[in-house]
C-alpha cells in the first residue's frame, strides 16, 4: 500500500499534536525551521542521516 508522504505526515501530525499537546508556537516554529532547513546549503549534510 503506497501512502502519499503528505498525508502520512498529517495523521502523524495531528496524532502526536494530539496526544503529546506541544504549544502551538513550538509546533510553528519546528515546521518552519524544517521548511527553511530543507532549502538550505545545509540540506546535502542532512540528506544522507534522514534516509
Amino acid at each position: 500500500m503506497d501512502v502519499p508522504l503528505w498525508l502520512a505526515l498529517i495523521v502523524v501530525g495531528g496524532l502526536g499534536i494530539k496526544l503529546i499537546r506541544p504549544p502551538w508556537w513550538l509546533v510553528a516554529v519546528i515546521l518552519l525551521g524544517g521548511s527553511l532547513l530543507a532549502d538550505s546549503l545545509f540540506a546535502p549534510l542532512i540528506d544522507p542521516i534522514t534516509k
